[in-house]
């Protein structure tokens, strides 16, 4: 039966109300009528292709150049973007009623063929690091029923695909034909509908837009945005500071008192759907980097058994992680995503900090002395990375495993943590979840590795377990919202048992702004140039 939609937005900023807007910004110190927008993010884009690499700097970009058929709120609640409507139809396809009078930023009109092309492009895209198959692995068939009605047919039950949706970004097909397999981060074939388009994108140093006037949604207050890679914390807020730019993310969290209680400036903030874990090699019988203590290999991967997984999730404090790295500004993770997001369980718990009960099962497992492992992970991609994964060190060395850490760039992290044959044993990742519910990470993190059905596309350790499987493919096709629900959190239990991940925390995310200007929070981490409002506004 149809789903009740939520009532779109409305078309367009009123023309009324354009010059009370203008003259709010003509208010503004440095901004005034040159309408420009400078925005400091921690973390570069690795590409301007908005179907390359399902990550949420990439996609937090693809956002300001890029419309979806299903839009999300800043608490990640379904809104009507290139799509007005959907309505399940039977079992097996989903009908979606396109907005009409949609035109892409090089002047062609938007239609059923450019979500069809889109659509088609997905699993063609070579090399991805983390494809976007896992929003499009159900669709089987695509119908074009005319210019302003796509129908997807899918293989069975599909309840969840409007929300997979939800990150897909919609690309002309004419720049789709013009463009090579990627995109080179050539601004000619980054093409959307969104309310900004690309000027420039220039890897590791910055991306400059400018304002779409003939998008079809509320018109952004911004003529030219510039968004630049800071990942050094002290030198992004250094920058806010000394008014070299507007608007930052990523706020270090020893410095939110400061800014909050400074009336120059506005900080927001809201709870994430992100949870960073530890990912364990699962599948080496002898895992890279995990030696005995003479640095010898050892004769089987200790990971890969359970008491070893428990030893290691019980000898970590997260509330110490909690309120010593992050001051409260994070939330110690039982589960998979945190409270108020679709299929969160509450009974999940975080693991109580048990050291004596880490090392009981060390010796339960035949390490009574413990062995050596390297942690890995990046030093620029998660607020307090470098000092959470220290601190784990430290924790895990105190119940016997020698921990030593290695940090790299992100760029470089990434790319070599998402090759089949990797050489790492432990690692520092985060996953958030697009969609804004549960099914998100246990079909990225923790489903088994099937690229055909985009499942595992970013289980890293290559866990697998056919019971868990069992029961997501149960979820995925129940058409009944509290059994899929009931199913989501079985499944979830699950994995938390097994200890397929290690969930560590639960992300807060916060921004800064130079008053009077105001940043509304997402719990999606998207930093949109649109979202940066004058107060009066």
């Amino acid at each position: 039966m149809p789903l009740p939609i939520p009532p779109s937005r409305p078309a367009r900023r009123s023309r009324a109300t354009a010059p009370l807007l203008a003259a709010a910004l003509l208010l503004l110190p440095g901004i005034a009528a040159a309408q420009s927008l400078s925005f400091a993010l921690k973390s570069a884009p690795s590409t301007s292709d908005p179907l390359f690499h399902n990550r949420v700097v990439n996609n937090s970009l693809a956002a300001n150049i890029f419309d979806r058929l299903v839009h999300q709120d800043e608490r990640q609640q379904l809104v009507p973007g290139l799509a007005t409507a959907w309505r399940a139809i039977g079992d097996n396809a989903w009908e979606f009623t396109l907005r009409p009078g949609v035109r892409f930023q090089d002047g062609s009109p938007f239609g059923a063929e450019d979500v069809a092309a889109t659509l088609a492009r997905i699993p063609r895209v070579p090399n991805s690091p983390s494809a976007f198959t896992i929003s499009t692995r159900a669709i089987r068939q695509v119908e074009i029923v005319d210019a302003h009605t796509i129908r997807l047919h899918t293989e069975g039950p599909a309840p969840l695909l409007p929300n997979d949706l939800a990150i897909v970004n919609i690309i002309s097909r004419q720049a789709l034909a013009a463009s090579t397999a990627d995109f080179n981060n050539a601004a000619p074939a980054t093409i959307g509908t969104g309310p900004f388009r690309l000027i420039r994108f220039t890897p590791n140093e910055g991306v400059v837009l400018q304002r779409f006037d003939g998008h079809w949604g509320e018109a952004p207050a911004w003529r030219d945005v510039r968004f630049r890679f800071i990942a050094n914390d002290a030198a992004r807020v250094a920058a806010l500071l000394a008014g070299d730019v507007d608007a930052i993310e990523n706020v270090p969290t020893e410095e939110l008192a400061r800014l909050s209680g400074n009336p120059a400036f506005r900080v927001s903030s809201a709870v994430s759907n992100r949870i960073l874990f530890l990912a364990l090699d699962h599948a080496r019988a002898e895992s890279p980097q995990v030696t005995d203590a003479a640095g010898r290999p050892l004769p089987a991967n200790p990971l890969r058994d359970l008491r070893v997984r428990q030893a290691i999730s019980k000898a970590i404090d997260r509330q110490g992680i909690a309120e010593r790295i992050f001051l409260g500004e994070a939330e110690p993770a039982g589960g998979l995503i945190a409270e108020g997001f679709g299929g969160a369980s509450p009974e999940l718990r975080p693991e109580p900090f048990d050291p004596e009960a880490a090392r009981a099962l060390l010796r339960q497992a035949g390490y009574p002395e413990g062995f050596t492992l390297v942690l890995h992970g990046s030093h620029d991609q998660y607020p307090n990375a470098g000092r959470v994964l220290q601190a784990i060190g430290a924790m895990l060395t105190r119940v016997g495993i020698r921990a030593r850490v290695e940090l790299l760039p992100a760029a470089i992290f990434n790319a070599r943590s998402a090759a089949p044959h990797h050489d790492y044993g432990v690692m520092l990742l985060g996953w958030g979840a697009g969609t804004g519910e549960v099914s998100s990470p246990l079909r990225a993190l923790l489903a088994s590795v099937d690229p055909a059905r985009g499942l595992g596309s970013a289980n890293r350790g290559r866990y697998a377990n056919p019971a868990l499987d069992a029961l997501l493919q149960q979820a995925l096709r129940s058409l009944d919202g509290g059994a899929r629900e009931g199913l989501l959190r079985q499944a979830s239990a699950l994995a938390v048992r097994d200890l397929g991940v290690v969930p560590l925390y639960y992300q807060r995310n916060a921004w800064a702004t130079r008053a009077p200007l105001r940043y509304a929070a997402r719990a999606d981490e998207y930093s949109l140039a649109r979202s940066v409002r004058p107060a009066a506004d």
